[in-house]
């Protein structure tokens, strides 16, 4: 049977690949929809999806043993779930397993769907209104950072949340949403797991009931929150292809603002830190989120040096604030993704100490008065490699972008131009930056055709 069904995908893919369509489909990592079995289960095209590795030499994620993710899965190590309790206890383990997410799971209810609100998440010696009274700079100052019985009481309902939301993944994994797969209200917690696969998904509002208070945090100070929406973490060889990553109907431009400053309820969408290495960020959809994507998270100069190698290829960044990415020492090749830019807007790729990022033959929309100079900026990096980027300013027409170069008029220090080295991890040749908008028309979720 396996075997027929080999000569079967070989027939589909070859069927596809004469075809405009199929051109952008085998760009994406995508394929097309095709007839499956139970409607009850993961269907055939799934199960074929499920099985497949990275390909090679598709990004730094390819390198070294490659990435299999739960390829090798017997039939003991293959889950449908369907809730958060069902999705925990299959991502645990060392052999390789395959995870099919079913449906929405909410990690705020409960199995027999009783919805949870962050009051239930709660210290008893914590809320919202004694710690705005306890920590108010006119009272508390701001020489120094929230302590005593009232911040322990959020950092232990800060432990409550993250023994509910924060799902880690073992190695040997692969994760496929079927159909409009949701996770909501959860962190995936990549952090050691080796050789992990994550497709179809949608992820949405990973928000922290319990933002910790910074006085020293910036001149005015910040609310810093705790979760991402994926956090990869001391893990190597992971592939992260074709999600939906997003702050859903609850995004930060709606929350409130104590202090003078806003009330931070999400952090990452995808961060990858921590040592991590080998990663491919491959046709996914980034929106509606402020800091979207951190490679490396500390400027100490030590463990990460010589790690931190990641690819992003056909992603779309859709009115995202900032960090698409914001890179530290790591060796990162962005090409071919999709940068649509409005308000709410800080920068996209930051240059961090150390980074090596090499930026190829990506397209831009900047509007609301966003101009080219603000596309990167400066965490202490040094050099950039910046070519064949396209796009259009305003209402200007459609046209090369020179972003190095317009960042370099109009700040000081100059960004170097050469960033020190050359992908050659690339199964897709780059396509001309005015033709990326075509092929990112499927990236995200829900393009597999996975059912």
């Amino acid at each position: 049977m396996r075997r027929q069904d080999n000569v079967v995908g070989r027939r589909v893919r070859r069927a596809v690949a004469g075809s405009a369509l199929g051109v952008l489909l085998l760009l994406t990592g995508a394929s097309p929809a095709v007839a499956t079995g139970d409607p009850s289960g993961p269907g055939w095209w799934a199960q074929q999806l499920a099985r497949q590795p990275l390909a090679a030499n598709d990004g730094w994620a390819a390198s070294g043993a490659g990435t299999t993710g739960g390829s090798a899965a017997d039939d003991a190590h293959v889950f449908t779930v369907r809730n958060r309790d069902e999705l925990a206890a299959a991502l645990t383990g060392a052999e390789p397993k395959i995870v099919f997410v079913e449906g929405v799971i909410d990690g705020l209810k409960t199995a027999d769907g009783t919805a949870l609100t962050c009051a239930d998440l709660a210290d008893p010696g914590y809320t919202l209104e004694s710690y705005l009274a306890a920590y108010d700079p006119a009272v508390w100052g701001r020489a120094t950072d929230p302590s005593g019985p009232i911040e322990q009481a959020r950092v232990r309902s800060v432990a409550n949340q993250r023994a509910r939301t924060e799902l880690r993944v073992g190695p040997n994994t692969t994760i496929l949403g079927l159909g409009g797969a949701t996770l909501r209200h959860l962190t995936l917690m990549i952090d050691g797991g080796n050789n992990v696969i994550v497709r179809n998904l949608n992820f949405e509002d990973a928000a922290d009931c319990f933002p910790r208070w910074r006085p020293t945090d910036g001149a005015e100070g910040n609310w810093n929150s705790e979760y991402d929406l994926v956090s990869v973490r001391r893990s190597t060889n992971v592939w992260i292809d074709h999600n939906t990553f997003s702050d859903g109907d609850n995004p930060d431009s709606n929350q409130p603002v104590y202090f003078g400053r806003p009330w931070q309820v999400h952090d990452g969408a995808c961060d990858i830190t921590h040592t991590s290495d080998l990663v491919t960020v491959s046709a996914n959809v980034f929106t509606d989120h402020d800091k979207t994507m951190l490679i490396g998270s500390s400027d100490t100069v030590g463990p990460d040096v010589g790690k931190l190698r990641v690819t992003l290829r056909h992603n779309v960044f859709d009115g995202v604030g900032q960090r698409a990415p914001r890179v530290r020492f790591g060796q990162v090749d962005v090409y071919n993704n999709t940068f649509r830019i409005a308000e709410f807007y800080d920068y996209s790729v930051g240059l961090g100490i150390q980074s090596a990022v090499y930026l190829e033959n990506n397209h831009f929309t900047l509007t609301d008065g966003i101009t080219a100079d603000r596309v990167l900026k400066d965490w202490k990096g040094t050099a950039v490699t910046e070519r064949g980027s396209f796009g259009r300013v305003g209402t200007g027409r459609p046209g090369p972008l020179d972003l190095l170069a317009a960042y370099n008029t109009a700040h000081d220090p100059d960004f170097g131009s050469d960033a020190g080295w050359t992908p050659t991890l690339r199964a897709y040749q780059p396509l001309p930056g005015w033709a990326v908008p075509l092929a990112t028309l499927l990236s995200g979720a829900g393009k597999l055709g996975a059912r």
